[in-house]
């Protein structure tokens, strides 16, 4: 752990679920930013586990504002910052994925084109877990959910996953990257990466949910690794244009090593598990991960 900041920035003591990989995303990011940070949070599971009236587990500057605003109050805490001539505070905004891909991407769009200097982390648990687990637009196909539920007319969720990382390189910012609270000192440089670029940056963090995904609390970890491991989920930056991949498994596992241990896709037959495989392997040929 040399080098790793020792103080805590997100006190224990909070009301998450046990294995949220929320609390592991925002408390590695914060190891990587430091005490001189100011955070602007979107409503969400990390809001609500984190400030209990009158607790809160935040130890830096924090703001809770609504879903679709979070990033406009961050540009307007830039913006405040540098005209008291402080432009060396970090300035973070955490969403979910409800409160980013979908509720929240009309400011978090504008953010970027303004070219704000700004850090955005979404923690992407692949549904609006918050409020009973209903689908968002970051739910991936087949996942059983409240709202795409399966059953005798439905097999879950019938779109692929948003690729939100790349709208986000679209927006021509410097630096975007994919991050999973599996691989911690990948997801910490890449918050350290994003802190120093002028200029407006993304981090997109897959963090399992035991209580949406339906896996035992334990294996949080476990579950990122095999997203990673079978291309379901590519580690990868794009900095200032240049795509490079950050993490690649020694051996591709088959998609159903991941599908397999999660509740949410227990209901799926071997046509659905091919599909899935297929646009696995399609993303990850694009990436240029496998040939």
């Amino acid at each position: 752990m040399k080098g790793i900041d020792e103080k805590e920035y997100l006190a224990s003591g909070h009301r998450a679920c046990a294995g949220c990989g929320a609390t592991i995303a925002v408390r590695l990011a914060l190891k990587a930013l430091g005490q001189n940070t100011v955070a602007v949070s979107a409503t969400g599971c990390l809001e609500v586990v984190t400030s209990p009236y009158p607790e809160t587990s935040w130890e830096i500057p924090w703001i809770h504002v609504a879903f679709e605003n979070a990033s406009a109050v961050a540009s307007g805490v830039e913006e405040a910052l540098k005209a008291q001539g402080k432009e060396d505070v970090n300035v973070l905004v955490i969403g979910g994925d409800g409160g980013t891909t979908d509720i929240g991407l009309q400011s978090l769009s504008g953010a970027m084109e303004r070219q704000q200097n700004i850090i955005y982390l979404c923690y992407d648990n692949e549904a609006y877990m918050n409020t009973g687990i209903q689908r968002s637009s970051s739910t991936p196909f087949g996942a059983s959910t409240t709202t795409s539920p399966a059953g005798k007319v439905s097999f879950g969720e019938d779109k692929p996953k948003k690729n939100m990382a790349m709208i986000m390189a679209a927006h021509g910012i410097p630096y975007v990257a994919t991050a999973c609270v599996s691989h911690p000192y990948d997801l910490m440089e890449k918050v350290k990466k994003a802190a120093e670029v002028k200029g407006p940056a993304y981090i997109h963090v897959l963090q399992p949910c035991a209580t949406g995904w339906g896996y035992a609390p334990k294996d949080t970890i476990k579950l990122g690794k095999l997203a990673v491991d079978t291309h379901a989920w590519i580690l990868y930056e794009i900095d200032h244009g240049k795509l490079n991949i950050t993490v690649k498994p020694k051996e591709k596992l088959p998609i159903i090593e991941y599908l397999k241990v999660q509740k949410r896709f227990k209901h799926l037959d071997e046509k659905h598990i091919e599909a899935i495989q297929n646009f696995v392997d399609q993303q990850s040929k694009e990436l240029g991960l496998m040939e």
